[in-house]
């Protein structure tokens, strides 16, 4: 059951020592960095804007709770972030808010140089992205002859199992784009890596479509919880 934004009604507000726990918790992440930090404490800082009259500790420790880390508490679905309570729409929008900002800055890099050189930032992008998300997603990066990002896009989203992915339509979005190459990625939300049989003949009907249309398959990447893996590095490519 949802809770309010606030974590609780006005009249069972707690007393006012919490305020002095969260000018302790600015100050040792004003001092110590985000390290010093465990994931619950992290989450508090975020907390500290949409609850503004509650004590963030206990929310922030069953979103840990529920979902595991940190980064699978802004990974998570609003309406299973709802199911703990004291969060509200205000409490989503800050977590979604976060996940937005890390992905936009992991972004950046493949942005501003050629990604083929940039290889650690498309992982990390990628990992962030995708990784810790509870459906399978199919997204791809569009890039030019000189290997910089054209664009970004997610292509299907499907269940926790599958995700529909169609390599004609694929090679139309490249077309369009005026691309050059592309690198495919998607994510198992089971957490495994490791490539499926599906994963390897739709993998290679791409390539097979892609290559006489002068369009470079460079690698597909695949995220989970429990790390990655590159074709490429497994020579399926």
């Amino acid at each position: 059951m949802s809770g309010s934004d606030d974590g609780f009604s006005d009249a069972s507000a707690p007393s006012p020592h919490f305020h002095g726990h969260r000018d302790r918790l600015r100050q040792r992440f004003r001092e110590a960095g985000h390290e010093a930090l465990q994931d619950y404490e992290l989450l508090e800082l975020l907390l500290f804007a949409p609850i503004k009259r509650a004590d963030t500790k206990p929310i922030a420790k069953a979103l840990i709770a529920r979902f595991g880390s940190f980064a699978e508490v802004l990974a998570a679905p609003p309406a299973r972030l709802k199911e703990v309570r004291g969060v509200g729409d205000r409490v989503v929008d800050e977590l979604k808010l976060a996940r937005a900002v890390a992905e936009r800055f992991l972004r950046a890099p493949l942005r501003e140089r050629k990604v083929l050189s940039s290889w650690s930032s498309v992982i990390d992008y990628v990992r962030a992205a995708m990784a810790y998300a509870d459906r399978e997603e199919f997204r791809i990066l569009f890039l030019d002859k000189k290997n910089a990002l054209i664009a970004d896009e997610v292509q299907q989203r499907g269940t926790i199992d599958h995700t529909p992915v169609y390599p004609r339509e694929v090679m139309k979005r490249a077309l369009e784009l005026s691309a050059s190459a592309i690198i495919l990625e998607h994510n198992h939300p089971s957490g495994d890596p490791t490539p499926s049989r599906a994963d390897i003949q739709m993998t290679n009907q791409i390539a097979e479509i892609a290559k006489p249309l002068g369009i470079a398959l460079h690698d597909h990447i695949i995220v989970g919880r429990d790390g990655h893996v590159s074709f490429r590095g497994l020579q399926l490519l």
